[in-house]
C-alpha cells in the first residue's frame, strides 16, 4: 500500500468537520493517493471492503501523524532550554551579566529566524525547513560544546540554537494544527504544539541540571545527549507525511478571515487580546526558571536546583492544559484572563519569595507562573490560528512567538532594576504592569459579549 498522503483543509475552528452546501457533514484531512471520486467505478466485488479497510488505516496514521512534527519542536525545544541549567556552570568563570546575557542571546537569532522561515515554510514545505532546524539544533550544542567556555564561542552556538528555533516553532506548529485537523476537539493542534514544545523547554533543564548536578564533564555530557537527539528525530521527522502547501487562489475562508497577514495582525482582537498579553508567556516562565533560583538561595544544589523549578515551571503549563480547554469552552476570553490574573498573583508571590527566601514558597510561585505561562501559550495560539487564513497562519503563528520572546528580557531586567531596588518591589511593580494587560482584555471582549467567542 502507497504512502498515505495528509490533505490538511483550514478551517477557523480547528478540526471542526467539513461542511457540504445543504448543510451534511463530510470526513476530511485524510486521502490515499488515487482514492478519488472514480476510485469505486471499477465494480470490483471487494471494493467497500477494501475501502472501508483503507478509511480505517488512513484515519490511525492522521490521528497519529502530528506527533513527527511534534517530536522535532520538542528537540528543538530541548536544546533551546536546556543551558537554564548548563549555565550554572559557566557562573565560576563568566560575570553574572555574561550569563543572564547568554541565556537570552538566542532571542538575536531566533525572533528573524522566525519571520523568515515562516514563509520559506510556506513555499518548499515544512518538512525541509524543520529537518533544517533539527540539524541546526545539534550545530548550536556542537559550537558549544567545543566551546572551551569563551564567552564570544558560546554566544554564537546559542545564536544559532536561536535560529534553529526560530525555524522549529513556527514552521512545527502550523505543520501539527495542519495534521491536527482531522482532530474531533476543536484547538487540537494549538494544545498539542504547546505541550510539544513546554515539555521539551521542562526536559531539557530537568535532565541537564542532573547531569551538571552528579555527572562527570557536564559540559560534554548535557550537549551530547541533545546531539544524540537530534540523531534519533531526524528520521522521525524524514517520514512524516507532508502537509498540503497553502493554496495560492483565494477561497472564502481565507477572505473571511483576511488575505494578508498584515490584516490579521492589524486586527482588533489581535492588537488587543495577543499583543499586550503574548510578552508574559515567556515572561511568567522566565522570572520563574531564570530569575528567581538567582535570586533565591539555593544552597548547593544550584544546578539541580535550577533545573527542578523549571521543571516545576513547566510541567505545570502541561497539567494546566485540560483546565485551559474547559475555559475556552466557556468563552474566548476566559484563558486570557485567567492567564493574566495568574501573572499577577505569581509575581505577587515572587516577591514575597525573593523577600523571605523559603523554597516552599519557591516551588508554589514556579506552580502559578507556569500555570499563567500554560495558559497564555494555547489561548494565544488558539486565537492567532483562527484569525489566521490557510496562506498566513505560519507567519501568524510566527508573529505571536516573536511577541512572546520579548518576555525573555524580563529576567535580566529583573537583575538590573534589582541594583537600583530592592528585587521585590521590581516584581511587585511588574504585577502593576500585568494588571493593565488584564484590563486590555476588557476592551478585546467587552463583558456584555464575553460569552461570546468570535471577533
Amino acid at each position: 500500500m502507497g504512502t498515505p498522503e495528509i490533505t490538511a483543509i483550514p478551517s477557523r475552528h480547528l478540526s471542526s468537520p467539513a461542511l457540504r452546501p445543504d448543510g451534511s457533514r463530510c470526513d476530511r484531512g485524510v486521502r490515499l493517493p488515487g482514492a478519488g471520486a472514480g476510485a469505486g467505478a471499477s465494480g470490483a466485488e471487494g471494493a467497500p471492503g477494501k475501502a472501508k479497510g483503507a478509511a480505517v488505516t488512513s484515519a490511525v496514521i492522521a490521528q497519529s501523524a502530528w506527533r513527527r512534527p511534534a517530536s522535532a519542536v520538542f528537540t528543538v525545544g530541548w536544546g533551546a532550554n536546556m543551558f537554564a541549567s548548563v549555565l550554572q556552570v559557566y557562573r565560576e568563570n563568566l560575570s553574572s551579566a555574561q550569563v543572564n546575557a547568554l541565556f537570552g542571546a538566542y532571542a538575536l537569532g531566533l525572533v528573524p529566524a522566525l519571520l523568515v522561515m515562516a514563509r520559506l515554510s510556506d513555499r518548499l514545505g515544512r518538512q525541509r525547513v524543520l529537518l533544517a532546524a533539527l540539524l541546526l539544533s545539534a550545530l548550536g550544542s556542537a559550537v558549544i560544546l567545543f566551546s572551551g567556555g569563551a564567552f564570544g564561542t558560546i554566544l554564537a552556538g546559542r545564536i544559532i540554537v536561536g535560529i534553529s528555533a526560530g525555524s522549529a516553532f513556527g514552521p512545527g506548529t502550523a505543520w501539527i494544527k495542519e495534521l491536527s485537523d482531522t482532530a474531533k476537539a476543536a484547538g487540537a493542534g494549538a494544545r498539542r504544539s504547546a505541550v510539544a514544545l513546554t515539555a521539551g523547554f521542562a526536559a531539557g533543564p530537568l535532565l541537564s541540571g542532573v547531569i551538571v548536578q552528579w555527572l562527570p564533564s557536564p559540559q560534554t555530557t548535557a550537549y551530547l545527549v541533545h546531539i544524540a537527539l537530534v540523531a534519533l528525530t531526524l528520521p522521525v521527522v524524514w517520514r512524516a507525511p507532508a502537509a498540503a502547501l497553502p493554496a495560492t487562489g483565494r477561497d472564502s475562508r481565507s477572505v473571511r478571515h483576511g488575505d494578508g497577514a498584515r490584516k490579521v495582525l492589524t486586527s482588533r482582537l489581535f492588537l488587543t487580546a495577543v499583543l499586550p498579553t503574548a510578552p508574559w508567556v515567556f515572561g511568567a516562565a522566565t522570572v520563574s526558571l531564570a530569575a528567581l533560583p538567582v535570586l533565591v538561595p539555593l544552597g548547593g544544589y544550584g544546578a539541580v536546583g535550577g533545573g527542578v523549578v523549571a521543571a516545576v515551571t513547566l510541567g505545570s503549563g502541561i497539567g494546566v492544559q485540560p483546565w485551559a480547554r474547559r475555559l475556552a469552552l466557556r468563552s474566548a476570553a476566559a484563558p486570557f484572563r485567567a492567564g493574566m490574573a495568574s501573572v499577577i498573583a505569581g509575581l505577587l508571590a515572587a516577591a514575597l519569595t525573593v523577600a523571605t527566601g523559603s523554597l516552599v514558597l519557591l516551588g508554589v510561585t514556579a506552580a502559578v507562573l507556569g500555570s499563567a505561562y500554560g495558559l497564555l501559550l494555547v489561548s494565544g495560539l488558539q486565537l492567532a490560528e483562527s484569525l489566521a487564513g490557510p496562506r498566513n497562519i505560519s507567519t501568524v503563528i510566527a508573529v505571536f512567538y516573536s511577541l512572546t520572546y520579548i518576555g525573555f528580557a524580563f529576567p535580566v531586567l529583573v537583575q538590573v532594576l534589582g541594583k537600583l531596588w530592592n528585587p521585590a518591589s521590581v516584581l511587585v511593580a511588574g504585577s502593576a504592569l500585568a494588571v493593565a494587560a488584564l484590563a486590555m482584555s476588557l476592551i478585546a471582549w467587552p463583558v456584555r459579549r464575553a460569552s461570546r467567542t468570535g471577533a
